[in-house]
């Protein structure tokens, strides 16, 4: 893809800065996103709502995020990877200025959706154009997408950990982060940006971004749906460490230090982004990861009844490279099996069901944890995962049968 004409202060970066520039957005914007997680204990005291009130916050996040994917998943074929990475930034910076200052949880809600709005319009976005950027090496395209994803949303609690031991503990965090977005939006807007993947014909430009679904080929579909579903698995073991787990870690290991609560709620995160870096291979990826995600859940469990940080951390770490390597394999299955002018868009759907799991059964939990307790809670959500991990491994298994049968 050739750049398009230079304007007068443009700047035509090479790939290696366009690659780091569109990882970079999505990193920084999905750290913004979770600050939060262990600062909730704070706006609770301050703002004054429960662990109800915790779970409606996280979930107004995945919902506006949901939305957006449908809404704007597919934008950037239109109007270019570049000025849907900028227009995501700015969503996310007012985001966070808002979640920052609200005074009330209604407040506090509008500002996690516009956080989730900015990463809907980023995520599709940025997977895109490392996709377009590396077209001959798209395996290492995906890994590159998932590393930045996991890897913000695993940086996100431990950077709001420690921003929070600054003055003003809640609003601190925020304001840093938006001086770093601030910083990020002075690069994109002085690239060159290169043509869009699908241009909008002369007078149908609110056709082509209004909301859609992708249609899929037939031979892709059980692709797509292996992928999603193992998606919305592991994003709702994932939701658990970024909006309810801080509580339960901290009376596991009996502290409630801030940047050490923000650390253990990263740690699952933190190892599926690593878990991207291993270059390991095999047909029986997929169902290895799903069965030790959903053995390493029931052991998080565990570890509330036997009140042990040892388990708690050992489990987390596996939990994280079962989650990573699965998700890696199914992510990078379905981008290899639509064209590049779609890409975005499949990806955002993959995105939608994804994120699903972030938000249904995270506020279930929410409920259940006020209503019975946190620890029957957390061993009440540990066996619909572990039985939904292993349904999953067995229909990666048959795939892959079929797949050698062909």
């Amino acid at each position: 893809m050739r750049p398009g004409p230079a304007a007068r202060w443009s700047w035509n970066a090479g790939v290696g800065t366009r690659l780091f520039l569109a990882g970079t957005v999505i990193f920084t914007l999905l750290v913004g996103a979770n600050l939060a997680t262990p600062l909730y204990p704070l706006l609770q005291a301050r703002i004054g709502f429960d662990s109800v009130g915790t779970t409606v916050a996280f979930t107004a996040y995945v919902v506006a995020l949901i939305g957006g994917l449908v809404a704007c998943g597919h934008w950037s074929e239109h109007i270019g990877r570049r000025a849907a990475l900028v227009l995501a930034v700015v969503v996310g910076l007012a985001g966070g200025l808002v979640f920052a200052t609200a005074g009330s949880l209604g407040v506090l809600v509008a500002g996690r959706a516009l956080q989730g709005l900015a990463v809907a319009i980023g995520t599709g976005a940025s997977a895109a154009a490392l996709r377009d950027l590396m077209p001959g090496r798209p395996e290492w395209a995906s890994r590159f997408t998932l590393l930045a994803s996991s890897g913000g949303v695993a940086a996100g609690p431990v950077a709001g950990g420690l921003l929070s031991l600054l003055p003003d503990h809640t609003q601190a965090p925020f304001l840093v982060h938006s001086v770093v977005l601030l910083a990020l939006l002075v690069p994109l807007l002085l690239l060159d940006a290169r043509p869009a993947a699908s241009p909008a014909p002369a007078g149908q430009g609110r056709s082509c971004l209004r909301p859609r679904l992708p249609a899929l080929a037939r031979s892709a579909r059980g692709t797509f749906w292996l992928a999603a579903s193992t998606g919305f698995v592991s994003f709702a073991v994932f939701g658990f460490c970024l909006s309810l787990a801080p509580g339960y870690f901290a009376h596991i290991v009996q502290a409630d230090s801030r940047p050490l609560v923000g650390l253990l709620a990263a740690v699952t995160l933190g190892c599926s982004a690593l878990s991207q870096l291993v270059a390991l291979r095999g047909r029986h990826l997929v169902p290895a990861g799903l069965l030790l995600l959903g053995a390493s859940v029931v052991l998080i469990a565990a570890a509330g009844t036997l009140h042990s940080p040892v388990l708690l951390v050992l489990a987390s770490i596996s939990a994280g490279l079962g989650q990573g390597v699965a998700f890696r394999v199914v992510f990078n299955d379905v981008a290899a099996a639509v064209e590049p002018s779609r890409h975005a868009q499949v990806i955002s759907a993959v995105y939608i069901v994804t994120y699903l799991g972030s938000a249904v059964p995270v506020l279930g939990l929410g409920v259940a944890a006020k209503l019975w307790g946190l620890q029957a809670a957390v061993s009440g959500f540990a066996v619909p995962i572990a039985l939904a991990c292993a349904a999953l491994a067995a229909a990666a298994h048959l795939q892959n049968r079929a797949a050698v049968v062909r």
